[in-house]
């Protein structure tokens, strides 16, 4: 047990926590301090798809991904990674099932286009000549992004956590925060169970557990964790380029470097208590889906499913910045789903909001505060 001084504490060893303390790093902060209760990318980041689009329905959303995307081009050479985090960008089909989804996609398409995204609208054929082995049939048309794509959780997390120890960073692994000290309304300090950090600044990078460590300071957050299940299948030879998906369908199927499909599905009555087991309820659901839109997939054998946590705000967007009720307290959480494409960003933004800086990108309007005012930014691209 040993107590210790940081002049930040960000709590959460995903992709949000080290990409910020890496900003935060680079940008001279010294005695920077990530503390995460298991190993890093134990939670959501080491669950999730790991599928990247700035194919997007708000303008904001749409800036945040086409940011990070740009990064994570060349993030192997800005982190320095000995390794590769595997960044391969087949694109991303987004097929529309119904006639509401072809109007949502040709608004969402011009939006994106008028942000130097491009995408753009295809014919069922044009889309099968992308995905041979799906059923044209099921659908209307299809947006089409060739910038999008898939990386490796594991690999991009450790690529930013090792870049920031380089630059003086410490992470505390296996260590959790048992409480924050609060006095006056501003941040003093972080209980962990191995010790006592004394710092001005704590970032709630917590994923599904945010709204614990919210509690810590008696901030209340309109979010709530919601288990999300994924499936994977025996490795195949590459069939599949990108990512597959469709809200109205409730689908993503992705083929991954090494020949594995892996796939989700959204689910209104998921459990909302932290587990984060396996049901059957999903693989019938996902595998009956998947045959549906892509039949020749029925031949392939599956090989484990797993969950994860989604951590979904009432507007499906991010919630960032600083809490105006306890000074030095940031949040950096409420991604539903969305958490690991924005990790880029997320650190450079909450960096900047930290020290006071211009922002890359304005988010002030994603602030705990919207929801209160009823400001809500509605995302409607999301599965």
């Amino acid at each position: 047990m040993m107590n210790k001084t940081a002049s930040v504490v960000i709590i959460g060893g995903g992709i949000s926590g080290c990409a910020i303390a890496y900003s935060l790093a680079k940008k001279g902060v010294k005695d920077v301090v990530v503390v995460e209760r298991e190993y890093l990318c134990s939670g959501a980041t080491g669950r999730c798809g790991a599928g990247v689009r700035m194919q997007w329905g708000t303008e904001m959303n749409c800036k945040l991904a086409k940011y990070s995307i740009e990064f994570f081009e060349t993030a192997n050479e800005e982190l320095e990674y000995e390794y590769d985090i595997e960044f391969k960008q087949g694109g991303y089909l987004i097929i529309a099932a119904t006639e509401k989804e072809v109007e949502q996609f040709q608004k969402n398409i011009k939006l994106q286009n008028s942000l130097g995204i491009p995408s753009r609208y295809i014919t069922p054929k044009e889309a099968k000549e992308i995905v041979p082995h799906m059923d044209e049939t099921q659908i209307l048309g299809a947006a089409f992004n060739p910038k999008d794509g898939h990386l490796n959780p594991f690999h991009t997390t450790q690529a930013y956590a090792n870049a920031a120890q380089r630059l003086g960073v410490e992470i505390m692994k296996f260590t959790e925060v048992t409480g924050i000290d609060v006095e006056n309304g501003k941040i003093k300090g972080v209980q962990t169970t191995k010790g006592y950090i004394s710092t001005p600044v704590v970032v709630n990078a917590a994923g599904g557990y945010s709204q614990l460590i919210s509690k810590m300071v008696g901030v209340e957050m309109p979010v709530f964790s919601e288990r999300h299940q994924i499936l994977v299948t025996e490795p195949v030879a590459p069939m599949q380029g990108p990512m597959f998906m469709s809200f109205s369908q409730n689908i993503y199927c992705q083929q991954t470097p090494h020949g594995s499909f892996i796939m989700g599905r959204g689910d209104p009555n998921e459990p909302r208590d932290l587990r984060i087991t396996s049901s059957w309820d999903f693989l019938e659901e996902m595998a009956k889906t998947c045959i549906r839109l892509l039949p020749p997939l029925r031949e392939l054998r599956m090989v484990r499913q797993w969950s994860g946590l989604y951590n979904m705000s009432p507007d499906r967007q991010p919630i960032y910045g600083p809490v105006k009720e306890v000074e030095g307290f940031y949040l950096a959480c409420g991604f539903s789903g969305h958490g690991f494409m924005f990790g880029p960003v997320t650190g450079v933004v909450i960096s900047e909001a930290i020290l006071g800086e211009e922002p890359t990108i304005p988010v002030h309007m994603l602030g705990l505060d919207r929801f209160e005012k009823g400001e809500l930014i509605l995302e409607p691209s999301v599965v």
